[in-house]
């Protein structure tokens, strides 16, 4: 049995060749599929290959895979925590691949399916798109400061009356060229971000898990999907810890000896785009009436108001494994408000508006059940914040005993 390493790149690859206890360079492949299915001929039907996860080496490995006995997708990061801060040059790296693999110190990535991967691609377009849009509001932004134009009347400076006020306002040539381009621009960014939401409003009524989530408080379909996106299979997360430091949302530890375990902020691993979307949704589910307020109110009591909002969006995940794992939504979702939500994505996606009332009139109004399900959760927060009061904390846990408990912050 031999082990192959291949230091991936965009136009080549490096190969080294483990065999028989010994390593050897073996030249390099170019990252073409005629070139590559030739290389991937000429192995082993027993013959391993492991080379570290990059853009394309997804591609790479399937069209080896059909032609060795496995291929292992390593974690870059996990791969340079074990090389340390030696020598690296291609030659070098693949040949640490090989040994490493022939040791069995390379853990595979998990890969994710199909519709997983969709999902990821339009979250993050949809991420890169939003953030493009926020540096050229904030131009526009800038100009006005630096013209002493003051704070616009409105809220909404780049709705209709933001730029009808907008246009009134004296600035000079190259100012305004600025403003001008620069709202050309989010007019341009808008119609692009307008069409992946469509994207996803298909994704959500394709999956049921997705409808799901979006009974939580704050959760709408950009924020079901993506969530769902950095999951992708739910159960290679044994408990909801897993999947909160799969999520960077879990804090850094410092703890040696006999010293007390001292928690620091977030380790911020895991996508980037899932934190910003679970931050954003922990948000609106501070400000809706229901336990997560409660929550959210009395980490802010104690912690401030960031510490709270990620606290929230943590405690949003935990919930999140517990449905998707039970197969069950989430307890005190409203359900017309959820109906609402579900209801807007199917019109995006393409479903016909209903027209006409047909059937018989309901008993109960939209506007009463609104309120009638406000009210009962109203009565869930108080009864989170009773139970908050009455709750007797076990005592401080200190060594590793801090690492193994729960922060009711968490």
């Amino acid at each position: 049995m031999r082990f192959i390493g291949m230091d991936v790149h965009r136009d080549f690859c490096e190969v080294a060749i483990w065999e028989a206890g010994e390593v050897r360079s073996a030249g390099r492949v170019k990252s073409t599929e005629a070139d590559l299915e030739l290389f991937a001929q000429s192995l082993g039907a027993d013959d391993q290959v492991a080379m570290e996860m990059s853009g394309n080496a997804r591609a790479i490995a399937a069209a080896i895979e059909p032609h060795v006995a496995r291929v292992v997708l390593a974690d870059p990061k996990k791969v340079r925590e074990r090389l340390g801060n030696g020598p690296k040059t291609d030659r070098l790296d693949a040949r640490a691949l090989a040994q490493l693999g022939a040791g069995g110190f390379l853990a595979a990535v998990w890969m994710p399916d199909e519709p997983t991967r969709v999902r990821r691609r339009l979250i993050s377009r949809r991420y890169q798109l939003v953030r493009q849009r926020t540096r050229e509001k904030n131009q526009v932004h800038a100009v006005l400061v630096r013209n002493l134009r003051g704070k616009a009347p409105m809220s909404d400076l780049f709705g209709a009356n933001g730029r009808s006020w907008l246009a009134t306002q004296p600035l000079p040539q190259d100012e305004a060229e600025t403003v001008d381009a620069c709202l050309r621009q989010v007019d341009f960014l808008n119609a692009e971000i307008e069409l992946i939401d469509r994207r996803v409003a298909e994704q959500v009524v394709a999956s049921a898990e997705i409808r799901r989530l979006m009974s939580l408080p704050g959760f709408g379909a950009v924020a079901a999907t993506a969530l769902m996106a950095a999951i992708g299979d739910v159960s290679r997360f044994p408990s909801p810890r897993h999947l909160v430091g799969y999520l960077g949302l879990d804090p850094k530890v410092a703890q040696s000896g006999s010293e007390p375990a001292r928690h620091g902020r977030i380790s911020k691993r895991g996508p980037g785009y899932g934190r910003h979307v679970l931050v954003e949704a922990a948000l609106h589910a501070r400000r809706s009436t229901g336990p997560m307020k409660a929550f959210g109110e009395r980490v802010a009591g104690r912690r401030g108001q960031n510490v709270a909002t990620v606290a929230v969006a943590r405690k949003l995940v935990t919930i999140a494994w517990h449905m998707l794992t039970r197969g069950e939504d989430y307890a005190f979702a409203r359900p017309t408000l959820v109906a609402q939500k579900i209801r807007k994505a199917e019109l995006e996606a393409g479903a016909k508006r209903r027209r006409g009332g047909g059937g018989k009139r309901a008993k109960v109004s939209a506007t009463e059940r609104k309120r009638l399900e406000k009210e009962l959760a109203a009565q869930a927060e108080v009864a989170y914040r009773r139970l908050a009061a009455d709750w007797q904390p076990a005592g401080r846990r200190v060594g590793n005993q801090a690492l193994r408990g729960g922060d009711d912050s968490a």
